[in-house]
């Protein structure tokens, strides 16, 4: 663990630095945050404990039965896929669509490298939350302190 000095000043962003970013979003994505999944990637949080590594992925839409989740090493991919829904074609012409579709691949690399096996996965409310306990070499380990005589 390391100590960083606190800049309070730091944090604030400039007017210029706070337009490039609105430019480049809304360059990059007209509609804001409505995307498909083809340009898009799930949000993600990563949360270390003492013990684990917990990731929660918002994948709103998606069945867990078309959700992988792999890892390998430090390495963690999720994909998914949301199929295309014929049975709005079925009710009329599709004028506009904005609801995601399509599949998505997304890997990240995770602070320390983790036992695979012992990995748990749930799906609740379109939130995928990954539980992966750390391998034993990275765990804290307290050291006990003898009294030298």
């Amino acid at each position: 663990m390391s100590i960083l000095r606190r800049e309070p000043w730091g944090e604030m962003v400039s007017l210029r630095e706070a337009m490039d970013r609105l430019l480049a979003d809304s360059m990059v994505r007209p509609f804001g945050a409505l995307e498909s999944w083809s340009g898009g990637m799930p949000e993600i949080d990563v949360i270390e404990t003492d013990e684990d590594i917990i990731v929660k992925a918002t994948v709103p839409g998606i069945k867990p039965e078309n959700l992988e989740v792999t890892t390998v090493g430090d390495t963690v991919t999720i994909k998914g896929a949301v199929s295309e829904e014929e049975e709005s074609e079925k009710e009329g012409k599709v004028i506009y669509r904005e609801r995601r579709q399509g599949s998505f691949c997304r890997s990240f690399t995770l602070p320390t490298n983790i036992q695979s096996d012992k990995a748990a996965a749930e799906f609740e409310n379109g939130v995928l939350t990954l539980t992966l306990p750390k391998a034993e070499e990275h765990r804290p380990k307290a050291i006990k302190i003898k009294r030298k005589k």
